[in-house]
């Protein structure tokens, strides 16, 4: 069976080959192609071979196949506890049975295996913390959608996502050129409301160099303001860099993993060369997972970490206003039901709950925070996690898996929801769409802006 012109082993390595993918609309060639690949045994077993080490196998040998699991998986509770949803069968049913025929399997398995890679599993690792031998289905799923990759069986619009992150290091079509002219037209929009504002760019030894998501520079620069201003409030030195700047990896979804390496690489450039303090990422969950948890070990760092602290937005701005450089309005704090959207990339495989809440202490009127529950590090993913957002081969399973959030947000009465991750924000916005449940969702920052207590000397002059 031949390789399709358009869904084939070959990564997107230039924007030629990323518009004629991109010119297929909804991937109907892409998918039509993908039922002729030729699975390439000998390289699906010589790379398992090389890559499996001994962690994955040891947690596919000693799974007890207890169904601890099970119920920590929001896919499984609303598909009618489904068996085939269980997290140690997909798994097993996949990549364990990959390695258990050492590679010898067809092109109808693969498709199915990308079907459950993609739609049944977001990666969100919710069922690691259930699990007795503390087997993690979201590492494994996640290293099974690396192999799926090489052999090109990988939703279409990853495979554009990724080959976005080859072409321009941006999961967009954004050039470093679009993002500073973005970010300087955008900032100087706003100098007339906040004198001395700045767009800096490339300042050698800043205290922060700031990240962002693709997204924001394409879809809504306000983000990018707001940023700004935030940051011009509390007095901080602070940059972007002009290269560097894009700190998201579709390419972890899609599972390629040398764009992963090479998004990454464009990041710690920018640390090596700007030398700033520390390194603050947007609002994204996954963007933080990518540069800061994940990015390292990509690279090779042997320390685990980025090549300066680096820290997720949340945490700067808990701490900003805990120490006074931003100060709220308490006549301006939220006085409607709130409630928390809790990231699985940076609250449960990072730890950052504390920095969430300590935000919503001095943002909410006391008495008006509602937990979702379960929540912090047990909370449900949002249902958009790990790609399954943007797939529109699976939108069905994309929105059936809100239904999960939609209860949760329910139960709790709140009318606004925060989520301060891109990802989260998008999936709430599709559930209210979809089952319009009336409530309102924001990131963080431009609720803080509409309460801040600016200091006089940084007001408009009349």
């Amino acid at each position: 069976m031949p390789e399709g012109t358009l869904c084939n082993k070959k990564p997107i390595d230039s924007a030629e080959a990323l518009n004629t993918l991109l010119s297929d609309t909804s991937g109907e060639v892409y998918y039509r192609e993908m039922k002729s690949i030729e699975v390439d045994t000998k390289l699906l077993w010589k790379t398992i071979q090389n890559t499996c080490k001994s962690r994955i196998r040891t947690w596919l040998e000693i799974c007890a196949h207890c169904g601890m699991c099970a119920d920590s998986c929001f896919l499984y509770l609303v598909d009618d506890h489904n068996p085939k949803q269980v997290p140690a069968y997909k798994i097993q049913s996949t990549l364990g049975e990959i390695i258990r025929k050492k590679g010898n399997v067809d092109n109808n398995f693969m498709i199915k295996t990308m079907e459950i890679a993609w739609s049944q599993c977001t990666c969100c690792n919710r069922c690691a913390m259930y699990c007795p031998h503390g087997i993690d289905v979201g590492i494994m799923m996640g290293y099974l959608r690396g192999l799926l990759y090489q052999q090109g069986f990988v939703p279409w619009e990853l495979k554009i996502g990724a080959g976005m992150h080859r072409v321009y290091r941006a999961q967009m079509d954004v050039t470093n050129e679009d993002f500073v002219d973005t970010f300087e037209w955008i900032v100087e929009e706003y100098e007339d409301e906040y004198p001395g504002l700045k767009a800096p760019v490339d300042i050698q030894g800043a205290d922060i160099m700031y990240t962002v998501n693709a997204r924001e520079v394409k879809h809504y620069p306000e983000d990018l303001a707001e940023a700004a201003i935030l940051f011009h409030i509390a007095g901080e030195n602070w940059t972007v860099p002009s290269k560097g700047w894009e700190q998201t990896s579709l390419s972890m979804f899609a599972g390629d993993w040398a764009a992963c390496k090479m998004q990454v690489e464009t990041v710690y450039d920018a640390m090596e060369r700007l030398k700033p303090k520390i390194m603050v990422g947007t609002e994204c969950g996954h963007a933080h997972r990518a540069t800061v948890v994940e990015g390292p070990y990509w690279v090779g760092r042997k320390d685990g970490r980025p090549p300066v602290k680096s820290i997720h937005y949340v945490e700067w701005l808990a701490d900003a206003l805990k120490t006074g450089k931003l100060k709220i309005d308490p006549a301006k704090r939220l006085k409607v039901p709130v409630t928390l959207q809790d990231s699985c990339n940076y609250v449960r495989n990072h730890g950052l709950k504390s920095a969430t809440r300590e935000i919503i202490k001095h943002i909410v009127e006391p008495g008006y925070f509602i937990e979702m529950s379960p929540n912090k590090e047990h909370n449900y993913c949002c249902g958009g996690g790990g790609g399954f957002n943007g797939v529109g081969l699976y939108r069905p399973q994309r929105n059936k898996a809100l239904i999960t959030k939609r209860d949760q947000i329910l139960s709790t009465g709140a009318k606004l929801v925060l989520a301060p991750c891109h990802n989260c924000w998008d999936a709430i916005r599709d559930l209210e769409e979809e089952y319009t449940i009336g409530i309102e969702w924001s990131f963080l920052k431009p609720v803080i802006i509409k309460m801040l207590d600016i200091p006089e000397h940084l007001r408009p002059r009349e």
